[in-house]
């Protein structure tokens, strides 16, 4: 991602995805979408996302593909194993998540707090 441009993250088809979209496009927000569906999310993506958010923040933990992982892999999460697990499934990552150059990461959908910060 070029260090001057918002980057977003999330899966092309999912509705909270497109509301996003047509928000930050509506308010001429100029960005990058990275859909991790179909380009993957690579373990050092993956550790960077770690890094820079909290778990209860980063995880979907509500969603399905959270539900239907084993006892074991939701269990990883507490044992370091976090960015494995995502890069190895990227839906169970919270969307949208936004990579701001000078403001870092936000997750989740927040109009209110988006026009805060980008406006």
């Amino acid at each position: 991602m070029p260090s001057n441009t918002l980057c977003l993250y999330g899966i092309s088809n999912c509705d909270t995805m497109k509301k996003t979209r047509r928000w930050l496009d509506e308010h001429a927000v100029h960005y990058q979408f990275h859909d991790y569906k179909k380009a993957g999310l690579s373990p050092e993506l993956a550790q960077t996302m770690v890094a820079a958010l909290p778990l209860e923040t980063l995880l979907n933990k509500r969603g399905s593909t959270w539900r239907k992982l084993s006892p074991q892999e939701q269990a990883s999460v507490e044992h370091g194993g976090t960015a494995a697990l995502i890069s190895t499934y990227p839906s169970v990552v919270r969307r949208p998540l936004l990579q701001h150059p000078v403001l870092g990461w936000m997750a989740g959908y927040d109009e209110s707090r988006w026009q805060a910060l980008l406006a």
